[in-house]
């Protein structure tokens, strides 16, 4: 399965105009993509784009002016991140159809891409014979500092999740790389005895020591670049970005605490 297009990213309005000769090369980069894009095997492994993937031109897109430079290109735009959600929407309702289950949207980079789900999931419940009742709690993790993922995992918030005893629970975040955080996640829910657990993971990166744990939903499988936007965010900047993004060299070090 090939990446899909930016269909319902942007509309043409929105695409500031192109230099010459631009178009052509934006065509000749979709068309690398579909040749080094493909979906991995099973329903789980999400959309696998490549290494060697160089991402679209940030001048086919409409972005914050004050990010200008900041960015080295867009490498899941948001139209697409909307249709593979939907896709994952499916998934779940075809599992989960007629079961209640509490969705636990992991903080602060999980809430854009929980929304939307949610959002998908319920869709589909007002249209079919099947239904998930779902009530919707927030937990918030944080283990970055800069651009490097810490050993220090600190959960803040709701650490008490009793409720959850019995439950059937979806986690959701918005990206996994190494799966240190979110096994450690995964230990801190289980203690309190839930019936089932099931992880909807937007974005899977591929790391050096992957612990090789993969969620139950996936959306895309990324290389290992630093990626912004669509909530995700560098020391809390790029969170008002659409799209998801790579953050250029020169955008670390003007955002670096």
């Amino acid at each position: 399965m090939l990446l899909p297009s930016s269909r319902g990213a942007n509309s043409s309005s929105l695409i500031p105009p192109l230099p010459p000769g631009t178009r052509a090369r934006a065509v000749r980069a979709e068309d690398n993509m579909a040749d080094s894009t493909v979906q991995s095997d099973g329903r789980s492994g999400g959309i696998v784009i490549s290494d060697d993937w160089p991402g679209y031109s940030l001048d086919l897109f409409s972005y914050p002016a004050h990010y200008s430079g900041d960015l080295d290109c867009v490498i899941v735009p948001h139209g697409v991140i909307m249709d593979r959600t939907e896709r994952l929407a499916r998934n779940i309702m075809d599992d989960l159809g007629d079961h209640d289950i509490v969705v636990l949207c992991v903080l602060k980079g999980g809430y854009q891409f929980c929304a939307d789900l949610v959002d998908r999931i319920k869709a589909l419940s007002r249209n079919s014979n099947r239904t998930i009742p779902m009530r919707v709690h927030f937990i918030r993790l944080k283990s970055y500092l800069n651009d490097q993922s810490t050993e220090d995992l600190h959960i803040l918030g709701e650490e008490d999740l009793s409720f959850l005893a019995g439950k059937n629970v979806l986690i959701v975040e918005a990206i996994v790389d190494t799966g240190k955080t979110m096994k450690t996640l995964l230990e801190h829910v289980e203690a309190f005895r839930p019936k089932m657990i099931k992880v909807a993971g937007l974005l899977v990166k591929r790391v050096p020591f992957n612990s090789a744990w993969v969620p139950d939903y996936v959306g895309f499988e990324i290389p290992n670049r630093f990626v912004v936007g669509y909530a995700l965010d560098y020391n809390e900047y790029f969170r008002d970005l659409n799209h998801i993004c790579v953050i250029s060299e020169s955008g670390k070090i003007k955002y670096k605490v």
